[in-house]
């Protein structure tokens, strides 16, 4: 795969410049911590990197980020909508990456990863600024062109040499502003249709201890998880916590 660099103006192709402000760095510690401390100017306020020194996923998780894949956060006004942030940008991503590949092999894993070929390619982390009573949310995504060093659970887009780093930003935050404009018609069933492990049996833990287990059945409209479990065939609800299936890194 040639290793694209970043090109503004490729970004912003299609894009109300008037709307947007982006900044790019080649080396940043963290995209969303440099999103925190930019002042604000325009709506959707967008930092990218070719490479982070000090990437993190959720739970404070260390995100490998060398040379040659997407790291980028966008910061926007808090809506007022109750719908799962984590989810909808993971959506997004998956359907922008479907898009860029020409197929539907990309899926989703709750919360937030993203997956080929049962390994995490990408994920999303979300943020909050709170100043007053102006509440900003950072959009923080990770996704792996090509990865030459990688524990046994990550994977990559590495069998796509098409792929264009700027075409698929731009993709990502043409949907994004769109999101964001007017929402995604039936989002909840687009998740569902995506999800790699519904019913699947699956694990969710929090902080290493175990939840339930049972087969997963959907999610709720605010992106909870639902398990209809096996210890006594209830359907149980999750709004956090880290699944597990067998045969998924």
């Amino acid at each position: 795969m040639k290793l694209n660099t970043l090109n503004k103006n490729k970004i912003l192709e299609n894009i109300n410049e008037s709307r947007v402000n982006v900044a790019i760095y080649n080396t940043i510690g963290s995209t969303n911590d440099e999103c925190k401390s930019l002042k604000h100017t325009n709506k959707f306020n967008i930092v990218l990197a070719e490479e982070q020194t000090k990437g993190r996923g959720r739970m404070g998780k260390e995100w490998l980020s060398p040379l040659g894949n997407i790291y980028m956060s966008i910061a926007f006004a808090e809506s007022k909508s109750n719908e799962p942030l984590s989810l909808i940008s993971g959506l997004i991503c998956q359907e922008a990456i479907n898009k860029v590949i020409g197929d539907v092999s990309i899926g989703l894993k709750w919360p937030n990863d993203i997956i080929l070929n049962k390994k995490k390619i990408g994920g999303i982390l979300i943020e909050k600024e709170v100043l007053g009573s102006s509440v900003t949310s950072i959009v923080g995504i990770g996704l792996n062109l090509k990865l030459v060093k990688k524990e046994s659970w990550w994977g990559d887009l590495s069998e796509y040499q098409h792929i264009d780093k700027n075409e698929l930003i731009n993709i990502i935050l043409r949907k994004f502003i769109s999101y964001c404009d007017q929402g995604i018609d039936k989002w909840k069933e687009k998740w569902e249709k995506s999800c790699i492990h519904l019913d699947s049996n699956i694990k969710i833990q929090s902080n290493n201890i175990n939840l339930n287990e049972g087969i997963c059945i959907g999610i709720t409209n605010k992106g909870a998880l639902r398990i209809n479990s096996n210890k006594d065939g209830k359907i149980y609800e999750y709004e956090y916590g880290d699944i597990s299936i067998k045969g998924v890194y």
